[in-house]
C-alpha cells in the first residue's frame, strides 16, 4: 500500500495510526533483525548481549569541543578511550583477544563538526590487517579527502548524523554550519565509494519534529548503504535533561516516511531512543512502519514480531551492520 512520503508526513495522528495498522495487516511475512551490541547491557527471554563482541571506542576520550545540548559529552563517558594511534591499535588487539568481532570508532567533535580521525587512519589500517575486526567509524562532518583515507584504511562503514534544519545545527549542536555542510559530507562519502549509514535524529530540536523530512530528502539524493533512525532522549546532567522526548508516533512518522522514500534500502531503529513504556510503544510502531532492524528491542516488540510471523534473527553487532546482513538475507 504505497503512499508518497509527503502524504505520510502530512497525515493526522489518527490517519497515521490507521495507515500503520493497515500496512502491517497487508504486509507479507517479513524478516526482522534485532541487534544488541556491547556498549549497553541487554537481556530478555530471547537474547542476552555480550560485553565483548562490539565495543565503542572514543579517540578523544571524554573530550568534545561542541558540548551539544542533548549530549554534553556524556555519551563519550561510556566508551573505551584511545587517544593516540598506538593506544587504539593496542586496545583493539586486547579487545580481539577477549573475543571482539568488531568495534565502533567514535569520539567528540572538533569546532568544525568533524571527528578527528586523520591521525588514526594508519592505525585503523593496521587494526584491519592485524586483527580482522569489523570497523565502523562515526565521522561527523567529513570532507572527500578524509572519506577517501578512511576508505583506503578499510573502514567497513562510515556513520554520520544528518541534520535537516539550520536552527537545530546552531542551537543544539552549537555549530556554525548549515544543512549544506551535511549535504557536502554525504556527497563526499558517496564519491569516495565508502559504505555510509546516515543517522536521522527524531525530535533533536527540543523534542519537536524539525528538519527530519528535509534530512531524509537530502539523504535520498545519494545512495546510502542503510539508514538508521534514532530519537532524542533526555540524558541526566545535560542542558536538555528535562526536555520531553518526541512521541512514539512522531518517531513512527519519520520511519514510515523513510520506508516510503527508501523502499530498497535497509532501515533500522537505532539504539538511541527513550526507554520503558515509550520504547515498547515505539518499537511496535516501528515494526508496523516497515523497519528491517531494531537495536535493543523491547520484549513487547519481539513478541509482536513473533505473533505476526516475522522471521527473527539476533546479533551482537552494531545495528549499522544491517547493510551487510540485508545483502546476505
Amino acid at each position: 500500500m504505497a503512499k508518497a512520503p509527503e502524504t505520510i508526513w502530512q497525515m493526522s495522528d489518527n490517519q497515521l495510526q490507521n495507515f500503520l495498522n493497515t500496512s502491517i495487516e497487508h504486509s507479507k511475512p517479513r524478516k526482522i533483525r534485532f541487534y544488541a551490541p556491547s556498549f549497553m547491557y541487554y537481556k530478555t527471554a530471547y537474547f542476552c548481549s555480550s560485553t565483548k563482541d562490539f565495543p565503542t571506542i572514543s579517540v578523544t576520550g571524554k573530550g568534545c569541543a561542541l558540548r551539544c545540548k542533548h549530549c554534553g559529552g556524556k555519551v563519550l563517558e561510556t566508551m573505551y578511550p584511545a587517544t593516540t594511534p598506538e593506544e587504539l591499535h593496542r586496545l583493539c588487539g586486547r579487545l580481539k583477544a577477549e573475543g571482539a568481532l568488531g568495534c565502533l570508532i567514535s569520539g567528540g567533535c572538533l569546532p568544525d563538526g568533524s571527528v578527528p580521525l586523520d591521525k588514526f587512519v594508519e592505525a585503523i589500517k593496521r587494526v584491519k590487517a592485524d586483527f580482522g575486526l569489523t570497523v565502523f567509524a562515526h565521522v561527523g562532518v567529513v570532507d572527500f579527502e578524509r572519506a577517501l583515507k578512511l576508505k583506503e584504511a578499510g573502514v567497513d562503514a562510515a556513520l554520520i548524523d544528518v541534520l535537516g534544519a539550520d536552527e537545530t545545527i546552531r542551537e543544539i549542536y552549537n555549530l556554525n554550519l548549515t544543512v549544506e555542510s551535511y549535504e557536502k559530507a554525504l556527497k563526499a562519502l558517496s564519491h569516495a565509494d565508502l559504505p555510509f549509514v546516515p543517522h536521522v535524529i527524531v525530535g533533536l530540536h527540543y523534542g519537536r519534529l524539525k528538519g527530519e523530512f528535509n534530512a531524509l530528502r537530502m539523504i535520498s539524493r545519494y545512495k546510502p548503504s542503510a539508514l538508521v533512525v534514532i530519537a532524542f532522549m533526555p540524558i541526566h546532567g545535560t542542558a536538555m535533561a528535562h526536555v520531553e522526548p518526541p512521541r512514539p508516533l512522531d518517531i513512527a512518522r519519520v520511519l514510515a516516511v523513510a520506508r516510503s522514500m527508501f523502499p530498497e534500502i535497509p532501515i533500522a531503529l537505532g539504539c538511541m531512543r527513550p526507554k520503558g513504556k515509550h520504547r515498547a510503544e515505539t518499537d511496535v510502531l516501528a515494526l508496523k512502519a516497515g523497519v528491517d532492524a531494531i537495536a535493543f528491542p523491547s520484549e513487547e516488540a519481539i513478541k509482536f514480531a513473533e505473533n505476526n510471523g516475522f522471521k527473527m534473527g539476533f546479533s551482537s553487532y552494531c545495528c549499522s551492520q544491517i547493510y551487510v546482513d540485508f545483502l546476505k538475507a
